[in-house]
Order: structure tokens, then C-alpha cells, then sequence
């Protein structure tokens, strides 16, 4: 019997979750979440496939690849993305909890995603020394964070511009306010987890 690792049970798992999103979409009829649903598993899949199929990849690209290599941070990300998934319409039901039936449910999904946009950016940057940029940890902790908030104003910036063409994301500024707290939330708890439990890596 093959024995399936944690983190890749996880994996596993919230990729499950997303098909029985995908399910749900399909029954609902409901085409804008048969493409998100559809878009994630792809994106879940990549983690399984690809270090199958390049288990060394180019040493200018390891840095940057190094969180799709590491199957704690995949872990991570995975349960952001089935947990998002399921808000925008919980499985065999007909509840949008992200647009209109608990909007405030985009409070999960934003703490969910400053924390794994962190633990990647961060993972990315603690790895560039194989290319020759050395940065202390202290650094590595400051940039991460200055691409983060660059990211999430980025973010918010774009659901902004959008609003005249996707009404279901008209936001006030104190929504926005809120979501990058959340934000700010699941980043600060990602630099907690990694300095006090070095999961999923490392600093330093």
C-alpha cells in the first residue's frame, strides 16, 4: 500500500473539494464558476505533475519555482484555494457566500490569501541567494513584505478599476480597508508560523 504524506493528502484533499465545486457549477449552471472551478484544479495540478516531470529544474528558475517544489507550501495554498472556491458557492448548494449571501465571508479568503501570498513571496526571496543575491533575514523580511502590500494595494487597485464592467465587486473604502487588514492578518501569521515553527521553510 502506497502511503500518501500529509501535506499531499491535503493537497489531494482541497483538490477533491474543488471538483465537488466544479459539480456544484455544473448543476447551478452557473458559468462563472465552472471556469473558476476549472482554473483550480489546473492550478493544483501543477504541484503533483511537475516536480514529477522536472525534478531539476533550471537552477536560474529554482528560486522562483522553489514553492511550487515545496509540498508544505502547496499544502497551504491548496486549502486557500478550496476554501475560497467553496464561499463562492458552497458545494451542492446554491449559497454564494463571497457575493451575496455573507459578504463578509471575503474576510476568510483574504486572511487565507495574505498568507499564502506571503509564505511565497517570502519562500522566493530566501532562495535567491542561489542566484547570487544575498539577503539577511531581516531583509528577506522587510522586501517580502513591501512585495506584499505592493501586490495587495495592486489587488485592491484592480478590483477598483473594475467595478463599472462587475458590479457584484463595487466595494466601499472601508471594505477595502478591512481586506487589506485581513490581508495584513494572514501575512503576520505566516511570519509567525515560519520564525517560530519553520513551516513551511525556513528563514536564514
Amino acid at each position: 500500500m502506497v502511503e500518501i504524506g500529509r501535506e499531499r493528502f491535503v493537497l489531494l484533499s482541497s483538490l477533491f473539494v474543488v471538483f465537488l465545486g466544479f459539480l456544484t457549477a455544473l448543476l447551478n449552471g452557473r458559468s462563472d464558476h465552472i471556469y473558476r472551478t476549472l482554473v483550480a484544479m489546473l492550478g493544483l495540478s501543477v504541484p503533483l505533475v511537475l516536480p514529477r516531470r522536472l525534478p531539476d529544474p533550471p537552477a536560474k528558475l529554482r528560486p522562483f519555482l522553489a514553492p511550487v517544489y515545496n509540498k508544505k507550501t502547496m499544502a497551504v495554498l491548496s486549502v486557500f484555494i478550496a476554501v475560497h472556491v467553496s464561499l463562492v458557492n458552497v458545494p451542492f448548494t446554491s449559497y454564494d457566500l463571497f457575493h451575496k449571501d455573507w459578504r463578509n465571508a471575503d474576510m476568510i479568503s483574504h486572511f487565507l490569501g495574505g498568507l499564502t501570498v506571503w509564505l511565497i513571496v517570502a519562500e522566493v526571496l530566501s532562495g535567491l541567494e542561489a542566484l547570487g543575491v544575498r539577503l539577511t533575514r531581516r531583509q528577506v523580511i522587510v522586501y517580502s513584505f513591501v512585495v506584499f502590500y505592493a501586490l495587495s494595494l495592486g489587488w485592491e487597485l484592480a478590483e477598483k478599476l473594475s467595478e463599472g464592467w462587475i458590479g457584484f465587486i463595487t466595494e466601499s473604502t472601508e471594505n477595502k480597508l478591512r481586506d487589506l487588514t485581513m490581508n495584513t492578518l494572514g501575512a503576520l501569521l505566516g511570519l509567525w508560523v515560519v520564525e517560530k515553527r519553520g513551516y513551511p521553510f525556513r528563514l536564514g
